[in-house]
This record gives structure tokens, sequence and C-alpha cells, in this order.
């Protein structure tokens, strides 16, 4: 098993409140300038999850599950910084109070933190229900790989990924692989602890011929030449593993979200492919 500093890693509380869909606009225009009136991002998706295709929905950036945020800046900004991918959510008000889910994603631009829980709680649950979450994973480290950043995901969730150790370098399950020329808006934000960046599909034919278009919620995959450490830029050798957090989009330079969970500026990651590859078949410690 990995060596880690698990037992250092520090568990906080956070929280926010389902946030009502926004839409300044009615229409928002794909790459062709087609405009176009679709749900997107915010509230409580009833029928879209963790799991299912990231593709062919009728929407926009459409967040599975459950998406919460903080109207207050630096409250939302802690959020989403120090929630992390598997940590358990609980839900504090409404008739849905008690329910357990787990975090599945950290949207950027909007600033949500995404939540999947059981169909029968999403049917209680209301707008502002205010939903606290164990925020657990930032810290993380790798004791024996001390330049393997980790990030944004819970350790436990972390150590059930059967991660090999191979002669010095890592090999994570994925189910696919993304060159960095497909990786779009996110590209130069200042830091990878928070948020998602998009691969972009545009090339709807390049997208196929990589196998990217059978993608899923929670799908883990591999990011060549893409250095997450200290932000997002490109960088030749370096490898990033993120997990498929939202849809795919219709505008330019858009498509799946992914949200960081490793990252080296060395060749030291590698990825074998596995169709199980996905968070839902890792989470095994949430009631």
């Amino acid at each position: 098993m990995l060596k880690t500093n698990f037992e250092k890693v520090v568990m906080q509380s956070v929280q926010g409140k389902i946030h009502h869909p926004i839409n300044p606009t009615p229409f928002r225009v794909d790459v062709n300038g087609r405009a176009h009136v679709l749900p997107a991002t915010g509230g409580i998706s009833y029928n879209v999850k963790v799991g299912d295709s990231a593709f062919g929905w009728s929407g926009d950036h459409v967040e599975p599950g459950v998406s919460i945020r903080n109207e207050d800046k630096n409250e939302n900004g802690a959020l989403m910084i120090f929630a992390c991918i598997g940590n358990e959510a609980r839900v504090v008000t409404g008739d849905a109070k008690g329910a357990k889910g787990y975090v599945i994603g950290k949207h950027g631009g909007i600033d949500h933190v995404l939540i999947q829980f059981k169909q029968e709680d999403l049917e209680k649950m209301a707008i502002d229900d205010k939903i606290l979450i164990k925020g657990f994973g930032q810290g993380l480290k790798l004791l024996d790989y001390p330049e393997i950043e980790v990030m944004n995901i819970d350790p436990r969730l972390f150590l059930n990924i059967p991660i090999k150790e191979q002669d010095g370098r890592l090999s994570v399950p994925v189910a696919a692989e993304v060159p960095a020329y497909l990786m779009g808006s996110g590209i130069g934000a200042a830091t990878a602890f928070s948020g998602d960046y998009d691969l972009m599909t545009e090339d709807i034919e390049e997208i196929k011929r990589l196998g990217l278009d059978r993608l899923r919620f929670g799908d883990i995959v591999l990011l060549r030449d893409c250095d997450n450490t200290y932000g997002r830029g490109y960088l030749k050798g370096a490898v990033s593993i993120g997990v498929v957090i939202h849809s795919d989009c219709i505008k330019m330079g858009h498509g799946p979200g992914i949200t960081t969970i490793m990252t080296c500026k060395k060749d030291l990651i590698e990825g074998y492919i596995d169709e199980k590859a996905n968070i839902v078949n890792y989470i095994n410690y949430i009631d």
C-alpha cells in the first residue's frame, strides 16, 4: 500500500446551500453561432448522476446530482478548496435532513460543489437546503513520491483506487487518456486545488477517435503533458490525473469538466485502461 500522511490530514466542516440555477440571458451560443435555450448549471438534477454518460444531454455544463455554494465569496472559496471528491456530505436542513451523499466534483467559474445522493433523498430536497461536508483531503502527501502532488480527493477514496507501484512510478487505472491539445476552458488558472477545466469537444471526430465520447461522470482520466502543480498549463512530460465532473457543453473551448486529483511535473505517473476506473466503484466507506 502507498505510504501517506493519512493520519495527519485534517477533517474539517464546510457547508453550502443548494443553489438555484441562474440564467441571466435566455440563449447559449454554440460553436457554429446558433442560439439555444437549455438547462445548465445549478439546482437538483434528478435524472443525471455519477456513472451516466457525460455526453448526449440536451443541456450545457449539466451538473449531476446536487449543486451547492455560498453567497459569501470568502466562505465559498473555502468550500471550493476544502471539499474533496469522495467526502461525506449530509443534509442538515429541510425534509431530507440526515440524508447522506458524497462529493463528486468541483465546478469552477460557477463555483459549485457537486454532490450525489440517493434518488429518494433528492425527491425530498429543495433549493436553499443546507448541506454539510466533512472536508478531508487537502494536505494528503505520498511519502515515497514527494514530486507527485495529490489534491481534491478524500484519502479513503484515493487509497481505494488500485494504484500500482512499478519501478519508481505510479500506474493509475483510467478510463481514457486526454492529450494536452484538447484541454480548454480553465487553462491558465492560478490553482488546480479548486474547480475544474474542460476537455474541448468541438472536433467531435477527434473525440470519437480517442474514445473520449464514451466518458462518464466520475470517470478517472489521464491528462498527458498537463501540469496542474501551481495552476493549469502545458508542460512536456508532465502528467495529471482527474475526474470527469460535468457534462459536455455547446460553447467554444468547453466540454466535460475535469477536476484534478494528482499531478507531477515529471513523467512519474502512467495510466492503464480499466473500464472500472470510475469513483462509484471505489466508494464503500459512507453509510
